[in-house]
């Protein structure tokens, strides 16, 4: 995501290396992926998962999703048919607006997107 959406890195501006397989790039990577994986086990009450959103990843929710449904298509071409195409969107979809309403109800938070609030 860092390389292919640039605008992405003034979320980790702090970090020394952004290079794809960095040690904060891998760390990172695998925090979100496994709070992808806990909503996955929360399926039904997406709202209610103790996932804590950042203000990164309430940005870069439709960004991130896009590329988690690329790199499904490309590791596993023949799995991935329109059905679970159209399902893992929405599954995504969910997550993020579920992230975007705990990010809203935190203190100091600002909604990002107008037709939100």
């Amino acid at each position: 995501m860092l390389v292919v959406y640039p605008q992405t890195k003034t979320y980790f501006s702090h970090w020394q290396n952004l290079s794809p397989g960095s040690a904060s790039v891998r760390k990172h990577g695998k925090t979100v992926m496994s709070g992808v994986a806990e909503a996955v086990s929360k399926i039904d009450d997406l709202t209610n998962g103790s996932a804590h959103p950042q203000r990164s990843l309430h940005a870069s929710a439709a960004i991130l999703s896009h590329n988690l449904l690329v790199v499904l298509a490309i590791q596993f071409p023949s799995d991935f048919t329109p059905e679970v195409h159209v399902a893992m969107d929405k599954f995504l979809s969910a997550v993020a607006l579920a992230l975007s309403r705990k990010y809203d109800k935190q203190p100091n938070s600002v909604c990002l997107d107008s037709s939100l609030s």
